[in-house]
């Protein structure tokens, strides 16, 4: 079975980037509570080749699997994240992919 990795990029809203330690502490306790979430980390962006578009920060999660993923996106508690964190935010990506 395949892992998968769950990547999202922010872009918080002007003055809105003192929010990333809530947004971090908010997911480890999700990942807490759902067995197949396997890991959670992230930051700000730090490169020097300003390739990021405006995007501040970033997340890589990993899921045990699919279901363990779809899991995750279901869960009550994501869409309370959703709730609380979307409002500081100018855009979002997310990416999934499989991978070892």
């Amino acid at each position: 079975m395949k892992k998968i990795y769950h990547v999202v990029l922010v872009k918080f809203k002007a003055n809105k980037a003192h929010r990333w330690p809530d947004l971090c502490m908010t997911l480890n306790a999700l990942q807490c509570a759902l067995p197949g979430f396997l890991t959670c980390t992230g930051g700000p962006y730090s490169s020097p080749e300003g390739l990021n578009q405006g995007y501040t920060h970033g997340l890589v999660m990993t899921f045990a699997d699919a279901a363990a993923r779809d899991e995750y996106l279901g869960h009550p508690d994501h869409d309370k994240v959703k709730q609380a964190f979307l409002p500081d935010l100018e855009g979002v990506v997310a990416f999934d992919f499989e991978g070892e």
